[in-house]
């Protein structure tokens, strides 16, 4: 089983950048950045995030990180019209989809396993 990750941001860049970062530490884990409005502004879309699960989806579970509000609510919807197993982490964005591709990478990481450590970025002090 593997686990897929999927970052969503309002900035298009935002959610390239994270994805870079969480992918030097993801091995082979499928991570895919979704981000703007479909026209070069600040935004998300349901139709692109579900084709980013869909595009992080490798057969088995994936785990999306989100940025603020409409991400939220436009990540729900898209994981309601993708077909496969999604859930949103509620988790800081970046420490997040860090945290949880580190925990992609083990062999018996489940959706659950990689979304807890996801959420585990929520208590990370920085100072």
């Amino acid at each position: 089983m593997s686990v897929g990750l999927v970052v969503v941001s309002h900035s298009e860049r935002a959610a390239t950048g994270i994805r870079e970062i969480a992918a030097e530490m993801a091995g082979d884990t499928r991570i895919e950045a979704v981000g703007g409005d479909g026209q070069g502004g600040i935004g998300t879309v349901p139709d692109a995030i579900t084709a980013a699960l869909a595009a992080a989806d490798d057969g088995d579970d994936v785990v999306a990180g989100v940025d603020l509000g409409s991400a939220v609510m436009n990540a729900d919807v898209a994981i309601e019209m993708a077909d496969l197993h999604a859930v949103i982490a509620d988790a800081p964005v970046l420490e997040g989809a860090v945290n949880a591709a580190v925990a992609a990478t083990d062999p018996d990481a489940t959706l659950e396993t990689v979304k807890e450590q996801a959420e585990a970025a929520r208590e990370v002090e920085k100072l």
